[in-house]
């Protein structure tokens, strides 16, 4: 790789796409000259011009833009019995010989809580994305990592930073780790759930800005790109196999676009890495389930449409949103402003690209329809708004012929929006966030275990073509972690649920892998164990799409391991 090569990886000039290369070779006859690295036998990364992007983008499929992710948060261990499988001498689990990987902001590498007994650091490696100045991983040609012992010796140092100047601005990756794998303090009342783990950190850099102009992603939010978190997937996945330990994945990060049915270019990626041995990847649901982002209906069949209204915020300017209508109908839209001015209905076709500007407002609206996407075979309308007037949009939605039977529309998630800009009459189910929307991840939601109430934004399931989702419940509201001056804040959300379910699959793989009693399992069959043991409640039916098949227990696992034995 040469050096116009990286700068075109990392250049805010050049756009980047994911291909399905082999499948879809004309893609690069189209953009003869560009950059091209290659993930695996499937996908590939292309860096072109963004110039000729805008020329191009009419002949590009939707599920080639990367799509664009973001944060998921907003007495817990004995909720789980975790510490029942930590005291007992029969277990004695704390992590020990298993690889916790958190894909996120980063992490405060100088917190003791990160500190082995002799004062070294519990932490592999750092792969920061957002650094350039030294060795990056073979082939990727971005980031800069730093090892165990270079982190050591920033450790040692008076001023730490000169060595391993990775920093966590945020605070979130922080709070993953900790939750996962970080030391207990007793006094403070903190306990991580598998702190004998060692760690493997990826901070994620924020998303290019032509891919955040091209969603209207506003510049103060944390914002990630897809193929970053594909590159960082991958590269926890060599770190396991260069120590050769079990290795779970956790991800506290989501987005609201795609179909919601798992079949996105990472979700895929996702499947195909969660089904290795010693691999566990987890995932949050998301926080979105009471925000009012999503809106389901169906084709009055008596004047073949279904009218949506959505209240658009003073604040939200810029923004988008998705229309994925049922197989195999056909959809089509018309749209009333605020104030009145009315775009009619504009006719479906194999692909239709449309800029609708208004008189009387300055909102320009982008419309994309195609018919078939690459990745479902579903029909998608994609509507981008730039200086979104506030008030009530009103979109009356056309079905062609008795197959169109419904949609579903989801807004931008987090903090892409403000909580300002919802739907009128919005539907709580189908919110669960991509990547947790995959087959083979966990997928985990949040309640409160103090009264065992889900978790009021949990996002819910199924997904879009009614797979379970989420899998378990775990503790998350009010969850005490670390914050980045050392201390220890209250903490809300699904990435809160998905760090703890981290360090339960990492006590998974003690016993299993390291200790001998399993080896080899994967996401699917740590999985599978973790749904035998979970709490039901006698009067509720499972799975179901708030709690999944019940609330994480790890301590119940092994017992119905003992009883399908015989023993009792």
């Amino acid at each position: 790789m040469n050096g116009e090569d990286r700068e075109r990886i990392i250049s805010d000039e050049y756009i980047d796409l994911i291909i399905e290369y082999r499948a879809y070779p004309q893609i690069l006859d189209m953009f003869e000259g560009a950059t091209i690295q290659v993930i695996n036998d499937i996908l590939a990364i292309l860096h072109i011009p963004l110039a000729l992007f805008l020329e191009k983008y009419y002949d590009i499929r939707y599920a080639e833009i990367p799509s664009v992710f973001g944060l998921t948060d907003e007495v817990s261990l004995e909720a789980s019995r975790v510490f029942e499988v930590r005291e007992n001498p029969v277990f004695n689990l704390t992590g020990e010989g298993v690889i916790i990987a958190t894909i996120d902001t980063g992490i405060d590498y100088t917190n003791p809580l990160f500190f082995k007994s002799d004062g070294s650091t519990k932490i592999l490696s750092i792969w920061d994305q957002s650094i350039n100045t030294g060795p990056s991983p073979e082939g990727i040609g971005f980031g800069t990592i730093y090892s165990r012992e270079e982190i050591n010796e920033a450790l040692r140092s008076d001023n730490p930073m000169q060595i391993v100047p990775s920093i966590d601005e945020n605070g979130h990756g922080t709070m993953m780790a900790g939750i996962a794998a970080g030391n207990d303090v007793p006094v403070e009342g903190f306990y991580g759930v598998a702190p004998d783990a060692e760690l493997v950190v990826v901070k994620l850099r924020q998303a290019k800005k032509p891919i955040r102009d091209f969603f209207f992603i506003p510049e103060n939010v944390v914002c990630f790109q897809e193929n970053h978190i594909i590159w960082a997937i991958q590269y926890c996945s060599a770190v396991s196999r260069e120590f050769n330990r079990p290795i779970v994945i956790c991800l506290g990060l989501g987005s609201s676009q795609g179909a919601h049915s798992g079949r996105t270019l990472l979700n895929a990626f996702m499947n195909r890495m969660g089904d290795q041995p010693n691999t566990a990847i987890i995932v949050s649901a998301g926080n979105e389930g009471n925000l009012g982002r999503h809106y389901y209906g169906t084709i009055d069949p008596d004047i073949g449409s279904n009218t949506v209204e959505l209240n658009v915020g003073e604040g939200d300017r810029g923004f988008s949103m998705e229309l994925w209508g049922n197989r195999p109908g056909i959809y089509s839209i018309d749209i009333l402003s605020p104030s009145g001015e009315y775009i009619p209905r504009i006719p479906a076709g194999i692909v239709v690209n449309r800029v609708v500007s208004f008189i009387f407002e300055s909102t320009v609206i982008y419309i994309t329809y195609q018919t078939i996407e690459s990745q479902t075979g579903d029909q998608l309308i994609l509507i981008r708004f730039k200086n979104a007037t506030a008030g009530i949009w009103r979109f009356n939605v056309y079905g062609q012929g008795d197959l169109a039977t419904g949609f579903n529309i989801w807004l931008p998630m987090g903090d892409f929006i403000s909580r300002n800009t919802y739907f009128i009459q919005p539907n709580i189910y189908t919110t669960i966030l991509s990547p947790g929307t995959s087959l083979i991840p966990i997928t985990v939601t949040t309640y409160n275990p103090v009264n065992n109430n889900l978790y009021v934004n949990s996002s819910r399931g199924y997904t879009r073509d009614n797979v379970i989702k989420p899998e378990l419940a775990a503790p998350g509201v009010n969850y005490l972690a670390p914050t980045l001056d050392h201390s220890f804040a209250l903490f809300n959300g699904t990435s809160v649920s998905a760090a703890h379910t981290a360090g339960v699959a990492a006590l998974m793989f003690e016993w299993g892998t390291v200790l001998g009693n399993n080896p080899g399992m994967d996401t699917s069959s740590i999985k599978k164990h973790l749904i035998r043991g979970a709490k039901r409640r006698p009067n509720l039916t499972y799975p179901n799409r708030d709690w999944g098949f019940g609330i994480l227990d790890i301590l119940n696992v092994f017992e119905n391991m003992r009883e399908d034995a015989g023993f009792r």
